[in-house]
This record gives structure tokens, sequence and C-alpha cells, in this order.
């Protein structure tokens, strides 16, 4: 599907303070488990998408800073043929939208800005605990780091209006 981010559907979009918006679906609360609380695992293997519609690759791993109880990162798979070659990017969490829908997630990203990305292979991972390597991450991305949010004081954006939970576009 080639529509821009704005055609999703956004009634009944959440977010709170670092996590990924939600978009694409009228949620019923009495239906068990997700959008908002979910399996980590049913995430594996879901697609990625960029506003404009186009395939951006698969979630591969969703990473927790332990320390913080908080999702740090997805990791997305993109390229390569049947799992060969493909090049994986650490996507700091609050850059992606969970389209509910259409059970994927939206990155702002053009292909080119992702494939200019700082990645990795498959068996050479960064440190993700180091802040160096964070911070550039969350820059490349421009989103604020998780760590640099003060939940405490942070308001709760469930209620706010669907322009400001759309995933921002670079």
């Amino acid at each position: 599907m080639a529509t821009g981010i704005n055609s999703y559907s956004t009634t009944g979009s959440t977010q709170t303070t670092g996590g990924a918006p939600i978009v694409g679906a009228e949620r019923r609360r009495s239906d068990g488990p997700g959008p908002e609380v979910m399996d980590a695992a049913t995430l594996i293997g879901d697609g990625v998408v960029n506003s404009s519609g186009e395939d951006l690759g698969k979630i591969e791993a969703i990473m927790l800073d332990v320390t913080s109880g908080r999702i740090a990162y997805a990791v997305l798979s993109f390229g390569g043929f049947l799992g060969m070659g493909a090049k994986l990017f650490a996507i700091p969490w609050p850059a992606l939208a969970l389209d509910a829908g259409e059970k994927r997630f939206i990155l702002g990203v053009s292909k080119d800005r992702l494939e200019n990305a700082p990645g990795f292979d498959k068996d050479h991972w960064p440190s993700m605990a180091d802040p160096t390597w964070a911070k550039e991450v969350h820059a490349y991305y421009n989103v604020t780091p998780y760590w640099d949010e003060d939940l405490d004081t942070a308001r709760d954006r469930r209620s706010t209006p669907d322009e400001l939970t759309t995933p921002r576009v670079y």
C-alpha cells in the first residue's frame, strides 16, 4: 500500500511518553491484551513501512533497558535475500508508530535515509549500553532519548489530539 501516513486512521491513537504511538484501529479495552500492552514476542517478524508505505523490513528483536524497565530499541532487518546479507538497525522505540489495523510498524524515514543509518550485521552487534552510541542513534532518528524523559512529570498523551501522536517524518 503506497499511501501516506496521514491517510492512516488515527482513531483512538495513543502514546505515553517515550512510547510508540498507535494508529490505524479502533480499540476495545475488553478484548484482551493489545495494542497498549502486548507480548513483545508477537511483534517479532512484524513488517515496517515508511510513511509512504514502502517496505523497510521487519522487526527482528525488541531490546529492553533492564535497569529502567523500558523498551530501548526495536531491531529492524533491512535488505538482503531470505535473511542473508540483511543489515540490522537499532530503531529507538519512540521513532516507531504501531499501525494496529495493518499489524505493522511505521518509521518516518525514506529508504535512502535508512540505508545510510548506523547499522550492524547479525554477528557484530554494537554495545547498546554505550551512551555515545545511543545518543548518536537517537539523534539520527530525531527522537529524545528515553533516559532524558522524566516519567514522573511527563504528561500522559493518551488524550492528546491525533496530530500530536503522528510519527515524525524526516
